[in-house]
């Protein structure tokens, strides 16, 4: 049997989404910048993905623009919001179990005089609230925080960061990649000034995304070249994967409420299984503040190297945290920054990620490997 357990690093591209990328392929191709019937062809489907989106996000079609994906789109809106309001101030904000398409961004600018405070986060998961107001100043320009995170699924009080922020006048933006599928987002309820996304999250290509921006935000764009995206994005834009986007974002909205319903089902059979065959573990994050598609679990008898090794020598395909860190050895920052560097959870701690697709049978069969290896590890 194979099982596939890392969806929150990428999940399968929906039939549906393919069957609408093959006809825009095949049949569709021309320049959406071209003036001749072939480019309005295009144009005509790129304008209508645009306009899907942003209802399925309570947007509106000027504040999307279309990236190659959420290390793209995050990248351009924290430069562009940093250096469009240095004139402002040259404090930031995030925390520190931000992911690292945003953790290094941070970074850089620090090394171009920027200014940056890491917020911590209790053994949930949780940026501390308190701590957030205290390190506000008056040339705070921008606060960056996740939405949902992408190794333990614990999921920010927004409607307060952004309630802290705006009361300082500071700019926020939100990755908003592991949120998309799971929580109905309405950009226009909530006081962001840019949010990220990205595509292949929720059965769309991979490749694709999209950055919103609200009206009027001071920002500077970097990606220079032609008038697409209403000279804020240079580059041909990618119609057909756009359109499959849209789709699978059409897709994750209508089926949301019954796939959440399955997902926490899931979890609560994962977690419960586990526990009949007293395999010890522990749930790492929150246990209410959640998503139900990430499970990240702490195994006291085995380090994380062993174990995603058996676990894929029986063909199951998990991971340590994120993707984008795939093949380092070095522990979590996410739960470093959780239960501290030197905590046996950094080193020993495994995340499930499902989606609509997982099965209690599947689910069954990773518990019953994890209880063999557990057994041949408590005999050693």
């Amino acid at each position: 049997m194979e099982v596939y357990a890392d969806y929150a690093a990428t999940t399968p591209v929906k039939p549906e989404v393919i069957e609408k990328m093959m006809d825009l392929y095949a049949k569709h191709y021309g320049n959406p910048s071209s003036i001749h019937h072939v480019g309005r062809d295009a144009r005509q489907y790129l304008d209508e993905s645009r306009r899907t989106i942003a209802k399925l996000l309570s947007a509106n079609p000027n504040e999307i623009i279309f990236t190659s994906g959420a290390t793209e789109s995050n990248n351009t809106a924290i430069k562009g919001l940093a250096y469009a309001n240095q004139h402002k101030g040259k404090h930031l904000i995030t925390s520190k179990i931000e992911h690292h398409s945003v953790l290094h961004v941070f970074e850089q600018l620090e090394k171009e005089g920027f200014e940056v405070t890491y917020l911590d986060v209790d053994k949930e998961g949780l940026v501390d609230l308190e701590q957030l107001k205290s390190v506000m100043r008056d040339d705070t320009i921008l606060v960056s925080i996740m939405f949902v995170n992408n190794e333990v699924g614990t999921v920010q009080p927004m409607y307060d960061i952004e309630e802290i922020v705006k009361s300082r006048g500071a700019l926020l933006h939100v990755d908003a990649v592991q949120a998309i599928e799971h929580l109905p987002i309405e950009f226009d309820d909530f006081d962001i000034d840019t949010m990220s996304m990205t595509a292949h999250k929720f059965g769309g290509p991979k490749g694709v995304g999209v950055l919103l921006v609200k009206p009027n935000t001071p920002i500077q764009y970097s990606q220079l070249g032609g008038e697409q995206e209403t000279k804020r994005r240079a580059g041909t834009e990618n119609v057909p994967q756009i359109a499959g986007m849209a789709e699978a974002l059409k897709l994750a909205a209508e089926n949301r409420d019954a796939n959440n319903v399955h997902l926490m089902n899931l979890k609560e059979q994962f977690l419960v299984n586990l526990q009949e065959r007293s395999i010890p573990f522990e749930v790492n994050g929150s246990m209410t503040d959640t998503t139900g598609h990430i499970s990240n679990l702490y195994f006291p008898f085995i380090d994380v190297e062993t174990m995603l090794t058996l676990l894929d020598l029986a063909n199951i395909a998990v991971s340590s945290g994120s993707a984008c860190t795939a093949g380092s050895t070095l522990p979590s920052h996410v739960l470093a920054a959780m239960y501290g560097e030197d905590d046996n959870r950094t080193k020993q701690s495994i995340r499930f990620s499902f989606n609509e697709l997982t099965t209690e049978r599947e689910i069954k069969y990773i518990v019953a490997e994890i209880h063999k290896i557990y057994h041949k590890f408590k005999e050693e």
